[in-house]
């Protein structure tokens, strides 16, 4: 039964944020934002059938642990990916609230998301083995949580400052994804039940690119 409902879940998730992203770049109209946006989605939805398709087809047939190298494989293209869609996510925010300065943060940006990068290429990681050290998992996700954080800041003061009502839950919705990841994170690999808090993460991933979708159908 978990295998055929998660299976279902996943299949609708990155079937909707993957059209959703290439109907915002084909209908954005010139707005970079919503270009930039659908973008996101189609790098979020890209990156994680890579992980979420073998997973799918591991627990349909023989196992997870019959899959520990091609699951490995996808969550280091997942973990870049994500890096990327975090990365567009500032520039959207730079390119809907008219930022033209703050190049210190910029640099921010790029160096929080380069060291994440390179901690994910380190051999250590272990990608496909079964018993791939927690510690390289902290290590990697530290710049992320850093980024994460970073653009809940951003998006709860500037949408407070506009009184942006479209985006007034985004950061609310980047908050949810990350509080239900790091216990995953931490304790998955001890408490396999912790495991479905990626369902919620998803979710609130959803909630984000439906946000810019709708803010794109009610202004372009």
């Amino acid at each position: 039964m978990q295998a055929v409902m998660e299976t279902i879940f996943d299949l609708v998730y990155l079937t909707l944020v993957i059209t959703v992203g290439i109907r915002m770049i084909r209908k954005s109209r010139g707005e970079k934002q919503y270009a930039m946006f659908g973008a996101m989605a189609v790098i979020l939805g890209a990156g994680d059938a890579f992980h979420l398709l073998p997973r799918a087809y591991a627990l349909c047939t023989e196992g997870l642990e019959h899959d520990t190298a091609a699951l490995g494989i996808g969550k280091f293209v997942t973990s870049i990916t994500m890096t990327l869609f975090y990365v567009l996510f500032y520039f959207v925010w730079r390119t809907r609230y008219h930022v033209r300065e703050k190049k210190a943060l910029t640099a921010c940006v790029g160096a929080l998301a380069a060291a994440r990068i390179a901690l994910c290429l380190f051999p250590q990681n272990a990608w496909t083995s079964a018993d791939a050290p927690l510690s390289w998992g902290i290590y990697r996700n530290i710049p992320f949580v850093l980024m994460g954080l970073l653009i809940v800041v951003l998006y709860f003061k500037k949408a407070r400052e506009t009184d942006d009502r479209a985006f007034r839950f985004m950061w609310l919705a980047v908050t949810l994804s990350f509080g239900f990841y790091i216990p995953v994170v931490l304790f998955a690999d001890t408490i396999p039940v912790i495991g479905m808090l990626m369902i919620p993460k998803t979710c609130a991933y959803v909630w984000a690119v439906l946000m810019g979708y709708y803010d794109m159908k009610r202004t372009v």
